[in-house]
């Protein structure tokens, strides 16, 4: 029986295929340590200098190159930020950023290896993707068309160990992984899992929920949040990051655009970084472990987005 794919195994299968591909790392290469054997001169390890890195890997795409960029999130989107503002995103080129532990996955590092602002930073450079995988599958699932679109992307890495049932991945399509009527939760990336559970444990409470992965924050499914925002009476967004300029304000940004009025619950942390910890510390003490989660999104429906849950 064959082994199931990984990240590395993609995105060397893709690089076999495509000459243009190349991966580039500033000393980050816990998920590709086997790239450099296989890829020899198209693997480039600049180096902790991410800055260098973004402007090699611009140039490289000057040249008709499509360079995969690795390095732990928070210092690829805000070490490098006027290097990928100004060198990829006014340009436009096809350059694939890698954010590496990414939001809670950051656990035992402290706020200033949190990456819980990057999706924030990302979004204000216009026609950057944004891509929160759930999970390992759909983290490979999503690399062939992440990597063959002709624009920028950001990729939130994140190879948890999938155990949900997705539907096939499709840039800029919400996955509906359950459907109710009591109320709509809306996530993307490392949560996904989490939040699924806490479902569960709802629809035992005879609360049925619907539930939204959408997988991409840019483009973002609108149609999906507003047919959800129309269906139930309260949504609740959940996010590993912090509320400004994540996936809450993208929701409240366009249920404002499409003149939807229906109260919403976000829980994600407000205004400050988490404790340190153990992944599953981390968790239990910011409330977001399938019981706590169970606990105030039941609150939200209980209240209909009266109280903050």
């Amino acid at each position: 029986m064959s082994a199931s794919p990984t990240y590395q195994s993609v995105l060397l299968e893709l690089a076999e295929r495509d000459p243009r591909l190349l991966v580039m790392t500033a000393e980050n290469r816990a998920a590709i340590r086997e790239l450099p054997a296989k890829l020899g001169s198209r693997f480039i390890d600049v180096g902790i200098c991410e800055q260098t890195m973004v402007g090699m890997a611009a140039g490289l795409a000057l040249r008709g190159r499509v360079p995969v960029v690795h390095a732990l999130a928070t210092f690829l989107t805000l070490r490098a930020y006027e290097f990928i503002r100004t060198d990829v995103g006014i340009a436009g080129l096809p350059v694939k950023f890698v954010g590496a532990v990414p939001g809670f996955l950051s656990d035992g590092n402290g706020p200033t290896h949190q990456a819980i602002d990057d999706i924030s930073v990302m979004r204000t450079i216009p026609g950057m993707q944004i891509i929160c995988p759930a999970d390992d599958r759909e983290l490979c699932a999503c690399l062939p068309e992440v990597l063959a679109s002709p624009g920028p992307a950001y990729l939130r890495y994140n190879a948890t160990p999938s155990r949900l049932a997705h539907t096939p991945y499709q840039l800029g399509r919400a996955e509906v992984l359950s459907e109710g009527t009591d109320l709509a939760v809306l996530t993307a990336g490392f949560l996904t899992a989490k939040v699924a559970d806490a479902c569960d444990i709802l629809r035992g409470q005879e609360v049925d929920a619907t539930l939204l992965n959408l997988r991409t924050l840019a483009p973002i499914d609108e149609d999906a949040i507003c047919a959800a925002a129309l269906a139930c009476p309260v949504l609740v967004t959940v996010e590993d990051h912090l509320l400004v300029g994540g996936l809450y304000q993208l929701v409240a940004e366009i249920l404002v655009r499409h003149r939807i009025s229906v109260p919403v619950v976000p829980l994600g942390l407000p205004g400050r970084w988490f404790r340190p910890g153990r992944l599953n510390e981390v968790l239990e003490h910011e409330g977001f472990t399938p019981a706590r989660l169970a606990a105030r999104l039941h609150r939200a429906f209980e209240t209909k987005g009266a109280v903050d849950a």
